[in-house]
Formats: C-alpha cells, sequence, structure tokens
C-alpha cells in the first residue's frame, strides 16, 4: 500500500547555519515607494520654494484681482461686494471700445509685419553661405536690449525735429512724417518698434525649422523646374506651416498685451491712437485710481488671452501626438 508523498515545499529550507535575511530585506512590498520618495525629497526640497514663489507673486495676484473686479476697492481698507457693476462701467466706456480697437489694430498689424520681416529675414540667413554666424549674432542683438532702453531709443529715432528717420529722409530730399506723433502713423510705428525688438527670437526659430527641411525636397524641386518662390511656395511654407501657425498664436497672445512702447513713445496718444488695452488698466488703476475697473478689465483680458492660450496648447499636444 503506497502511502500520499508530501507537496513539495513552496521555497527550500534554508540551510543550516545560514546567515538570516535582514529584515529590511524582508520587506519588499513597502520598499520601492519609500526609495523613490527618499531619491526624490531632495529635488522636492528644491522645487517647493521655486513653486511658492510663483503661487506667491503669480498665482495670488491673478486670484485676487478675479476677486477686486467683483468689488469696489480702495488700498488699506479693503473693498465693498459690488457684483458686476465694475464690468458694466468700463464696458460703457468709450475708452474701452477705442483701446479694443487699437489693440486689434495693432495685433492685425504686428501678425502682417511681424510674420513677413522675420520669415524673410530667416530664408536671407539660411541661404548665406559666408558670416552666416555673425549676421545671427547681429539680428539678435535688439532681443538683448531692454524693452525700455529700447524705446527711448526709437523715441529719439522718431522725433520730428532732430531725430534720424526725419534727417535721412531730409538728406535724401524726401517728404518727412510725423511717425509716432502722427495721428495716422503712430500705430504702426509702434508696430515696426515691436516687431524689430522681437526679430531675432523669431527668426531663429524659423531658421531651426528652415534647416530642418530636406535638402531631396528642394533638389527634387529644382528638378521638376521650380523657381525660387515656387519652391518656398510649395516644399519651405508646408514644410514649416506647424512652426509659423505656433508663432503666429504666441505673437497674438504677446501683441495683445503691448505696454511698453506706448506708454514709453506715444503716452497713449496722439488723440489715443495708441491707448491700448494693457495701458488703459494702467490709467484706470494708476491714474483714476479705481482698481475694480482696472481688474475687470485684466478679466476680460484674461479670457481672451485664456482662449488663445487653450488652442495653442490644443495644437502642440495633437502636434506631439501625431509624431
Amino acid at each position: 500500500m503506497k502511502t500520499a508523498s508530501k507537496p513539495p515545499a513552496a521555497f527550500p529550507p534554508a540551510a543550516a547555519g545560514a546567515p538570516e535575511a535582514p529584515r529590511s530585506a524582508r520587506r519588499r512590498p513597502g520598499t520601492p515607494w519609500r526609495r523613490r520618495l527618499a531619491d526624490q525629497s531632495r529635488a522636492y526640497a528644491f522645487l517647493i520654494g521655486g513653486v511658492l514663489c510663483f503661487a506667491l507673486f503669480s498665482w495670488y495676484p491673478a486670484i485676487r484681482a478675479v476677486v477686486i473686479a467683483f468689488q469696489k476697492y480702495t488700498p488699506g481698507s479693503g473693498g465693498e461686494w459690488v457684483g458686476t457693476a465694475n464690468f458694466t462701467r468700463v464696458f460703457h466706456d468709450p475708452e474701452f471700445t477705442a483701446a479694443w480697437r487699437n489693440t486689434l489694430t495693432f495685433t492685425l498689424l504686428a501678425l502682417l509685419i511681424g510674420f513677413a520681416v522675420p520669415f524673410v529675414t530667416a530664408l536671407v540667413l539660411n541661404e548665406l553661405r559666408h558670416a552666416k554666424a555673425f549676421f545671427r549674432v547681429v539680428v539678435y542683438l535688439p532681443v538683448m536690449i531692454p524693452p525700455v532702453v529700447s524705446a527711448l531709443l526709437w523715441k529719439w529715432f522718431y522725433d520730428p525735429g532732430a531725430g534720424l528717420a526725419n534727417e535721412t529722409l531730409r538728406f535724401l530730399h524726401l517728404p518727412t512724417s510725423n511717425w509716432s506723433n502722427g495721428a495716422d502713423t503712430a500705430l504702426v510705428s509702434l508696430v515696426i518698434v515691436a516687431t524689430w525688438a522681437n526679430l531675432g527670437g523669431t527668426v531663429l526659430i524659423y531658421l531651426a525649422a528652415l534647416q530642418s527641411i530636406p535638402g531631396e525636397l528642394y533638389e527634387a524641386a529644382e528638378l521638376d523646374g521650380a523657381n525660387l518662390l515656387q519652391r518656398i511656395r510649395h516644399v519651405t511654407i508646408p514644410q514649416t506651416r506647424f512652426i509659423i501657425l505656433m508663432l503666429m498664436l504666441l505673437q497674438i497672445i504677446a501683441t495683445m498685451q503691448v505696454f511698453t512702447e506706448p506708454f514709453v513713445i506715444t503716452g497713449g496718444g496722439p488723440e489715443d491712437k495708441t491707448v491700448t488695452v494693457l495701458y488703459l488698466i494702467y490709467k484706470y488703476a494708476f491714474l483714476y485710481n479705481d482698481f475694480g475697473g482696472a481688474c475687470a478689465l485684466s478679466v476680460m483680458l484674461l479670457v481672451l488671452l485664456s482662449a488663445f492660450s487653450a488652442v495653442y496648447l490644443r495644437l502642440t499636444r495633437s502636434e506631439g501626438d501625431d509624431a
């Protein structure tokens, strides 16, 4: 008669005299996350300071501005809740319409000039065979000049009496212009300043996109008899359309917040032709002492820019998924 054999043990018995496994090694389930936490604690310690500073100087003012937009606020004495009264008052202000009209016109002109000039400059730099690095530095130099200093230089440049712009026109026996002092030319003059100041960064991005285009595409286009303009139209622009779209969205977001140029060069004039939304926010807060109105206008601008930012993030995310 056969007896039932015992099932084999799941683990072989430890040999006699073998050292016992350390207690920490026997706690396998809790080891990974504790180890990761210990490894990352230093990184979190460095991050928490930056997050707190960002929350203090960015998130808190933004949230506080939204609250003040619904209050009759006086610094030092708190605020009284007034609902949407600030929005209604600002919306019916004649300066509100003028500021938005000027801002949208500035944005449209900046898109037309601010796209064409950097793109053409990048095309020229991409075709250079000698001194390419030197011209890149020259193009990027305006970005390194502080915005206020740049605006002061252009204010002198546009001076109708002794400015370099009119002096050059007189030397060439051409009619002079009022530039930033003229009601019809002031906004265009500011667009030129903004385009010049931001030219370098945009050109470098376009240049990087152009250099990523495979040379075989241009060679195939040349074999098909395409001239320079046809190569740009059928090869360059399609290959860089995503970068173009992204930069145009970023340019819309940036130009709708223009402040330095009208503040320093024109002071909002002449005849309020260069009063932008951000400049009107400044006037409400620091000239009219109406912080509720300033915050209400800021919230309106925030909502609009958030919509453009959402489109930008959606496009970049979809492009990343396609890649």
